[in-house]
């Protein structure tokens, strides 16, 4: 059993930038894959980014060149760096742990991006 937490939203301006950082715990298999994906009022979940143990990741069209994801495995931790965030970008934002045997939410942290 895994649990995630994420934390670091909040409120910013356009062209501003916000880091997310998301740690898990419990039973984490070194094999893993970890992602952050979001969630606008009305539409559904989608995929921001995911990085895999190795430390190879993965975009969305919508976000490359702008979002940084990367983790520190000593600490099961992942991070997303948003850099020349726009309103559109504005969204609940989830991590999720990916490993054999399952995968796992952790609640959402909001960003809002509003002038």
């Amino acid at each position: 059993m895994c649990s995630c937490r994420a934390s670091g939203g909040g409120l910013v301006q356009p062209g501003g930038s916000l880091r997310l950082s998301c740690g898990a715990s419990g039973s984490i298999f070194s094999d893993n894959v970890m992602g952050w994906y979001r969630q606008a009022p009305g539409k559904q979940r989608e995929l921001v980014a995911t990085i895999t143990s190795g430390g190879a990741p993965k975009y969305a069209d919508s976000v490359k060149g702008r979002f940084t994801i990367s983790r520190d495995n000593a600490k099961n931790t992942v991070y997303l760096q948003m850099d020349s965030l726009k309103p559109e970008d504005t969204a609940d934002y989830y991590c999720k742990l990916i490993q054999a045997g399952g995968s796992y939410w952790g609640k959402g942290t909001l960003v809002t991006v509003s002038s």
